[in-house]
């Protein structure tokens, strides 16, 4: 009963402010019913997909019953047009398919740093996980500027340049790839830019216990995110950049004081004459933390899907479309 959406319902008639009727399932007699009786104005919640296998699975017979029930399907997900499911992929072979307002965004923002950028186009990477944003940069490679990398990521990044780390975030199959992609930046005129200090702790539970360490760290200590000068150094690679794209933050923003570095680069780029694209996820959750959403230029609402279509991969749900 967790998964119900009975809750959404209740959510969907305050925000409308009109009646919305919720199915007991999402095919079947009772929901083909529902949509036959529904008329003009009205709204239909059917519940959760993922009752059924078949969702997942992409049924050819159960995406067919779900397209049973409308004339046109609109897909404004983007969040889950990265998955084959039948409700994304599936009921399109049966409806006249088309984009949402909100997918169109996003495809126009993320669609514009793939195809053209306005240049100079820089990169903002961090979070945890070198292996989620490699796609991006060996895709983007070719089209980028300037590349800043923060957060868990960097410390990869530095260990392949002979840093000490600490205990620090790291993937250690990773080192090499780092310092593949560091090489090819180089070869290719694109400035990189790693943190060269690091605000550190030996525990995460005790956050006040922590201090600034150079480039290097201690054993015993972690990054936990990127030092004053570095915060200076990433703010002013940033001046001048017509096309920004941040996918991950530059610390463990969950956590004050380890905020500062990704408030302060969130902060300066709201005065630059940019395009800014905040990345889905934990990005877009800092940016709405420092109250700072509606000062840029795009917040993806797909994590996975972002970094997939950035990644140049083509997403099955915007694949399947007529009209994009």
């Amino acid at each position: 009963d967790e998964f119900r959406l009975t809750p959404v319902a209740k959510r969907l008639r305050e925000l409308l402010g009109r009646s919305v009727k919720k199915t007991d399932d999402c095919i079947g007699a009772g929901a083909l019913e529902s949509a036959k009786a529904l008329k003009d104005g009205d709204v239909l919640l059917l519940e959760n997909l993922r009752f059924h296998p078949e969702e997942e699975a992409n049924d050819p017979v159960f995406a067919a019953e779900l397209a049973s029930l409308g004339e046109v399907y609109v897909d404004d997900a983007f969040g889950a047009c990265h998955r084959e499911h039948a409700s994304i992929d599936g009921v399109t072979k049966s409806l006249p398919s088309v984009a949402g307002m909100l997918l169109e965004k996003e495809m126009k923002y993320l669609g514009g740093v793939v195809d053209d950028p306005k240049k100079p186009f820089a990169l903002i990477f961090g979070g945890a996980k070198v292996s989620d944003k490699v796609g991006i940069i060996e895709n983007l490679l070719d089209k980028v500027d300037i590349i800043l990398i923060g957060g868990g990521m960097a410390y990869t990044f530095l260990k392949s340049k002979g840093h000490t780390i600490g205990s620090s975030k790291l993937e250690a199959g990773l080192i090499d790839k780092a310092a593949e992609i560091l090489d090819a930046a180089k070869s290719k005129g694109v400035k990189v830019y790693l943190p060269v200090d690091h605000v550190i702790t030996k525990n995460l539970s005790n956050p006040s216990d922590n201090k600034v360490a150079g480039i290097d760290i201690e054993d015993g200590w972690m990054g936990v995110d990127i030092g004053p000068k570095s915060i200076e150094i990433f703010r002013g690679a940033l001046k001048g950049a017509r096309t920004i794209v941040w996918n991950g933050p530059l610390g463990v923003f969950e956590v004050p004081p380890f905020d500062k570095g990704s408030r302060a680069v969130a902060e300066s780029l709201t005065a630059l004459d940019a395009t800014t694209i905040i990345g889905g996820g934990d990005t877009a959750a800092a940016i709405s933390r420092f109250g700072l959403s509606d000062k840029m230029s795009h917040i993806s609402t797909g994590g996975g899907a972002s970094l997939e279509f950035l990644e140049g991969k083509i997403l099955p749900g915007i694949a399947a479309l007529n009209d994009k």
